[in-house]
């Protein structure tokens, strides 16, 4: 971070979808700036889309009870970073599941990339992630900021869960 500029790296955020302030100084590179699951799944799509960044949508088509088509959403994509940028990242984060805190997502059997997060004093656990088809997002804590558990991570706490649903949502892909 230091190398290449706080300023920087928060413009590359805002590209990737951050859209919550952040801290102008180096405890960004560990997080320090508060970000909502939303926002990290967004920037974490951004990497699985090989640097294109698409708005995310709840509603993809309607359909009449016929099957007729009667609205298709189609989401504005952009080339927000390098795709070889996002391609490295990817890389990176799939060491995190292969060697490091989100081992547990090894289970899947399938390319997975993502990381593990646990805010100081334990108040916040999470995982965001992505498989070559979907991208998720775990979050396990308390609105008022107390402490979820002792000893609960973001490997312990919040992998388990995103493990859980990916299994679910590939299965039979």
């Amino acid at each position: 971070l230091k190398d290449v500029g706080v300023g920087y790296a928060a413009e590359c955020a805002a590209r990737m979808g951050i859209t919550s302030p952040l801290a102008r100084d180096l405890s960004i590179a560990l997080g320090s700036s508060a970000v909502t699951l939303q926002e990290m799944v967004r920037g974490f799509g951004v990497l699985a889309a090989k640097g294109i960044r698409a708005e995310p949508f709840a509603i993809e088509k309607i359909l009449d009870r016929t099957g007729v088509v009667l609205e298709e959403h189609r989401p504005a994509a952009e080339q927000v970073i390098d795709a070889r940028v996002a391609y490295v990242t990817s890389h990176i984060l799939q060491e995190v599941v292969l060697r490091g805190t989100g081992w547990r997502l090894k289970e899947l059997g399938r390319p997975v990339a993502g990381k593990t997060g646990t805010t100081n004093e334990l108040r916040d656990a999470w995982f965001v992630g992505y498989t070559p088809s979907i991208v998720a997002g775990v979050w396990v804590g308390y609105d008022d900021q107390r402490e979820i558990m002792r000893y609960e991570t973001g490997s312990r706490a919040a992998s388990p869960i995103i493990l859980y649903f990916f299994q679910e949502a590939v299965d039979g892909t």
